[in-house]
């Protein structure tokens, strides 16, 4: 048991999986009863079913793991992290189960609810059809919900599924009582639909469609609430993911490939153009271009050579290196990232589902009106039928139908809503953020910019037409694998079409290249290439250089002829929707912020570009991570938009995280919401949206409170036909749907 357990500056630290919760206030309890040991500081995190608790000497786990089980509870350790990530994990799929509830529950339900809903529909001895249909739904279906409770019934609390299992089997109970010993079991009963206040017996009516139609919804609602709570983990699993899986290690003058889990510190092993580096080591032969953009959000590739750093996962660019591994497994930057974004989603606040806090309230007084009316009439001197009719009908009424249907069919509907415009919502809790948020934090590369290099200018000297200039840089650097070379080759050929060929090309590593481009010798690259081959950037060029430079920007002296006679700029460009999406971030009250780990130039010259005042530059993702919690501490609720690895942890950490879904798997699965398309614009609808579907559920959920207080008087008077009953549920349930269908006009 305490293998997993972590030590920590001021004590230890462990992390427990908690089972058998099934709202926000299980989690509070289970929070509550951790908390009353000494020595002993816990958060419980309902969405990703964790505690994380911090222990003072003297507590062992075993006290922690018995806690939470007094508290009627599960606790585990989560499993130790695989020693070779991305290898498949051969388990069940959790959501099975509930599945196969649902979809039985559904089959069964449906029959019972027409049954019941259509007059003429009612054949003789439907009601017994009703029965053999509506009892395994009651029984088998709402079972997780009778289990649920009777744990809470044992340790004296009571939630939203109590309601739910007292009013079904209160349902099925009364319709057994009416059928095997009232009038409804008779040939040829029907259900008609009278508008008719009266007080009676009740002998008569049967409520299956009401238990089984309950069950069915709220099943549903849960089904759909586990499946984006399993989500959770995947930001961490697409983190490992990204790292290489096998590595080519020199062993005795030989390259082996063996599995990335056997690399050791202090071996040597190479790495190809194009393929991933293995783990962070130092490079000892060779020199190339790293693509590091995925980790740091630097959009230039770095150059790095003997001696030089390099981390893990990030991609080798450029030639044959051979790199000596200086760290491996959990000491890694991708596993210390992993081990950031699990922090992050692990420390969010548990989830306040606004269903849930109403029933807190809610349930207990529904539970005592019941006894209390039962125990009024009783003392009346009522006949015991018609006092325990007016008991199960406060049940019954108050049976949370609509409630149970607010937050899942606006959800479905904004949800669905939202995937046609390119906003995927993860689940409930991100809706209550996006209220809230007033300020968004907008990472550089690949969010406001296209992540991508891209010819951004063409600078001639006296005398050189720009096509010349293009046509023979091109030619060259289209010989050339390097990033840079690329963005010149395809700038090249977007304005002056197909590229003559190259001979004798050669590429000098580090400074850029030179060859034969229609019988001129044209040399591409540093200053320091050019001055070997007695070329000298005139001072015009050599101002408009500096200043590109100034703004962040590579600049690439094209020289041929024996002169220099141009200087091409190379950039991440800004999207041409980005400048547009700021001001409807505006609009919607939020202020915008720029991060990135690029230079303090290029953040200062691309937030101009766009209209955004404040800018945090050349931040680590570490770092990005202390920015946001920073602007929290400052009683900001902050929205992060992002899209690389190096994101992921910081999204995790927002209020609300929200990922460009053009970038990696890791900050999509760690964002709250994820933006199909690169288009930053989508981030304001994506807002919208969710306020929208948030106000939605909050008058769903109105309606549906409003609508058993409303009715709860007069069942508790016993003057509730029973059909009155069921028509009102129904026309609450039907108004909520209405209600959610609106969100299908969202523009």
């Amino acid at each position: 048991m305490t293998a997993g357990v972590r030590d920590t500056v001021a004590g230890h630290e462990i992390e427990l999986e908690i089972g058998g919760m099934t709202c926000a206030s299980c989690a509070m309890r289970v929070e509550r009863k951790l908390n009353k040991l000494d020595g002993v500081t816990a958060t419980v995190n309902y969405a990703t079913e964790k505690a994380r608790v911090s222990y003072a000497d003297g507590v062992e786990p075993e006290q922690l793991v018995a806690q939470v089980e007094a508290a009627g509870y599960t606790a585990t350790l989560p499993p130790e992290p695989t020693e070779q990530p991305g290898e498949p994990q051969d388990e069940d799929d959790p959501l099975r189960g509930p599945r196969q509830r649902l979809i039985a529950s559904i089959v069964l339900s449906v029959p019972v609810i027409v049954l019941a809903m259509v007059p003429a529909w009612q054949f003789e001895y439907w009601q017994w059809i009703s029965l053999t249909l509506a009892a395994p739904v009651v029984v088998w279906g709402a079972w997780p919900f009778h289990k649920a409770a009777w744990a809470n019934l044992r340790h004296g609390a009571a939630t939203m599924d109590t309601l739910i299992s007292m009013g079904t089997l209160a349902a099925l109970g009364w319709s057994l009582y009416a059928l095997l010993l009232g009038d409804a079991g008779m040939p040829g009963m029907t259900h008609g639909f009278e508008f008719t206040l009266e007080r009676g017996g009740g002998q008569d009516s049967i409520y299956l469609e009401v238990a089984a139609g309950v069950t069915t919804f709220i099943l549903a609602g849960r089904y759909f609430e586990a499946r984006s709570k399993r989500r959770a983990g995947a930001a961490l699993r697409a983190l490992l993911e990204l790292g290489a899986k096998d590595v080519g290690v020199l062993r005795d003058g030989r390259e082996v490939r063996v599995p990335v889990g056997q690399l050791a510190v202090g071996d040597r092993f190479v790495v190809r153009p194009g393929e991933k580096i293995a783990t962070d080591g130092v490079v000892e032969e060779g020199s190339s271009a790293v693509d590091a953009s995925m980790l740091t959000g630097e959009s230039v590739p770095v150059e790095v050579g003997e001696g030089d750093t390099v981390t893990g996962a990030t991609v080798n660019a450029g030639g044959r290196l051979v790199v000596r591994a200086t760290r491996v497994g959990s000491d890694t930057q991708l596993a210390q990232m992993a081990k950031l974004v699990e922090d992050a989603q692990t420390g969010k606040a548990a989830v306040q589902r606004l269903a849930d806090r109403i029933s807190a309230v809610f349930v207990p007084i529904v539970i005592a009106l019941a006894l209390g009316t039962l125990m009024f009439w009783l003392g009346a001197g009522v006949p015991a039928a018609e006092a325990f009719t007016a008991a199960v009908a406060v049940l019954i009424i108050a049976c949370p139908c609509a409630l149970g249907l607010a937050t899942p069919t606006a959800l479905l509907v904004g949800t669905g809503r939202g995937a046609q415009l390119g906003i995927l919502i993860k689940g409930p809790e991100v809706l209550e953020s996006t209220r809230r948020v007033d300020t968004v934090v907008l990472d550089k590369t690949g969010t406001v910019t296209t992540g991508t290099m891209a010819l951004a200018d063409v600078h001639t000297a006296e005398g050189v037409d720009d096509t010349d200039a293009l046509r023979l840089a091109g030619a060259l650097e289209n010989a050339s694998e390097h990033p840079i070379a690329k963005a010149i080759a395809r700038g090249a050929r977007e304005k002056v079409g197909e590229l003559p060929e190259v001979e004798e090309f050669t590429n000098v590593e580090g400074l850029g290249v030179q060859g034969v481009v229609e019988g001129h010798a044209v040399v591409a690259g540093r200053p320091a290439l050019l001055e070997q081959w007695g070329l000298h950037l005139p001072d015009g060029l050599a101002e408009v250089k500096a200043e590109a430079e100034a703004r962040g920007r590579t600049a690439v002296a094209v020289g041929w002829d024996g002169e220099v006679r141009a200087v091409l700029e190379v950039a991440d460009t800004v999207k041409p929707t980005s400048a547009e999406a700021v001001t409807r971030l505006r609009k919607l009250g939020l202020t915008p912020v720029l991060l990135t780990g690029d230079n303090e130039a290029v953040a200062r010259t691309v937030a101009a570009e766009v209209g955004i005042d404040e800018v945090i530059a050349e931040v680590l993702p570490k770092d990005k991570v202390d920015v946001v919690k920073r602007l929290q501490a400052e009683g900001r609720v902050v929205a992060m938009v992002g899209d690389g690895v190096n994101d992921a942890a910081a999204l995790a950490q927002a209020d609300l995280g929200l990922a460009m879904g053009t970038g990696t798997d890791v900050a999509i699965e760690a964002g709250d919401l994820t933006l199909v398309r690169g288009d930053l614009r989508v981030a304001a609808d994506a807002i919208r949206l969710s306020r929208s579907t948030l106000r939605t559920i909050k008058h769903n959920l109105f309606w549906a409170f409003a609508y058993n207080v409303a009715a709860l008087p007069l069942a508790a008077a016993g003057l509730l036909n029973p059909m009155l009953a069921g028509a009102a549920m129904a026309l609450s349930s039907v108004f909520v749907v209405s209600n959610s269908l609106r969100l299908r006009r969202f523009r």
